[in-house]
């Protein structure tokens, strides 16, 4: 077995995530569940996959401990995290979707189109780990790309989706690829004239900072973090810092907020397919004074009577779900991984037509000669002719 197996095992499963470990069998989350699938995995033959995984980086992992890394894999995008365990090496594996998709097509509802209406700002995306953030911001993403001409610069840890250029402009950079670490990049970007900016995920307060700044400094910014509600993502980033700055914090997040949108993935029995559940907060008049005054606690009613505003609690987002039916399913995962790795057919050539056969000139008859413009003229053969016409 190698990765690519283990890949493609996972495709035709379904599974969202794979899960392997020395000495246990390839584990599967499909439908939101563990599956474990096989017999067990040799630590040896997972620790010779590390290393033609990472290749030159695989010495950098033996110190650290870890490794993130994105790659297609038989024809799978996939996010990878290599980690250390008592029992050895042990590694993590995000299946990609094969494309970006736009909201409608990730079945999310068409008013979060209003969080990339403004041109300056910040956008959150929250939720816990696995609720699919990742492919909501690329959505969102996708979105601006097909409708309005910006200069996208993302900065991601690793790179998940590609873009291709359509209306927008996009550069995607990976840290620490291409820059040693997110507080550089921010900085870096501010100077490289975009319109947009991405932070695929917000960590220490510093980063937090810059990203406030670069909302307030005319760019829409747009950025993820966990946690299980909107209130707690406003909360999160105000605790980031010291308590004798929090008050400054607070205005500047009300002074610079657009939205934060916290989800979650449910299963929907009736279609048998996963959908995110969302809770979404503007930054109405409400919202903003509850966030200078630090009584993140009123978020809830905030929302709670937003809904003509295009506020959404997880509650009145659950009956919007269970009222909808034009849910887009994706494609079968494995018709999907055949489709990606199965060779081009062979080209054949088309049979030549059979040319008509020429009429035989006769002695003597009148008329005109017709030649096809299909036809090889053979000039020798058709003086014969003309010469035959005329006698």
């Amino acid at each position: 077995m190698s990765l690519r197996d283990w890949v493609q095992a996972g495709r035709r499963l379904g599974a969202s995530d794979l899960h392997l470990e020395g000495g246990s069998p390839l584990v599967a989350r499909v439908g939101g569940e563990l599956r474990p699938v096989g017999s067990a995995i040799a630590g040896a033959l997972l620790a010779q996959v590390g290393k033609d995984t990472l290749g030159a980086g695989w010495s950098q992992f033996m110190e650290r401990g870890s490794a993130d890394v994105s790659l297609v894999v038989g024809g799978t995008r996939c996010r990878i995290n290599l980690y250390k365990t008592i029992r050895g090496l042990a590694v993590a594996v995000r299946l990609l979707a094969p494309s970006v998709h736009d909201l409608r097509t990730c079945n999310l509802h068409p008013d979060l189109r209003k969080l990339i209406e403004p041109i300056t700002g910040l956008v959150v995306i929250s939720g816990p780990t696995g609720c699919g953030k990742s492919t909501t911001l690329a959505a969102l993403i996708e979105e601006l790309n097909a409708t309005r001409p910006r200069h996208i610069i993302t900065l991601e840890s690793p790179l998940e989706y590609l873009f291709v250029n359509r209306r927008s402009f996009i550069r995607q950079r990976e840290i620490p690829t291409h820059s040693p670490t997110f507080e550089q990049a921010i900085i870096d970007a501010l100077r490289e004239n975009p319109d947009v900016l991405v932070i695929s995920e917000m960590r220490t307060p510093e980063v937090i900072r810059l990203t406030l700044n670069a909302a307030e400094t005319g760019h829409l910014v747009l950025a993820t973090m966990h946690s299980s509600t909107c209130a707690e993502s406003l909360s999160r980033v105000c605790m980031a810092f010291p308590p004798d700055v929090q008050s400054n914090i607070r205005a500047q997040l009300a002074d610079c907020l657009v939205g934060v949108v916290c989800q979650r993935l449910e299963l929907l029995e009736a279609h048998q397919l996963r959908v995110p559940r969302c809770e979404v907060l503007l930054a109405s008049s409400g919202a903003k004074g509850a966030i200078r005054s630090g009584q993140f606690s009123q978020i809830a009613n905030v929302m709670q009577s937003g809904g003509d505003d295009g506020m959404w609690t997880f509650d009145r987002y659950q009956r919007w779900t269970e009222q909808q039916r034009d849910w887009v399913r994706a494609p079968p995962p494995s018709a999907v991984a055949d489709e990606l790795t199965a060779p081009p057919p062979a080209l054949k050539p088309s049979p030549r037509p059979a040319r008509p056969a020429a009429p035989q000139p006769v002695a003597g008859e009148q008329g005109p000669i017709e030649i096809s413009i299909d036809e090889e003229v053979d000039l020798t053969e058709l003086a014969k002719r003309i010469e035959q016409r005329t006698r």
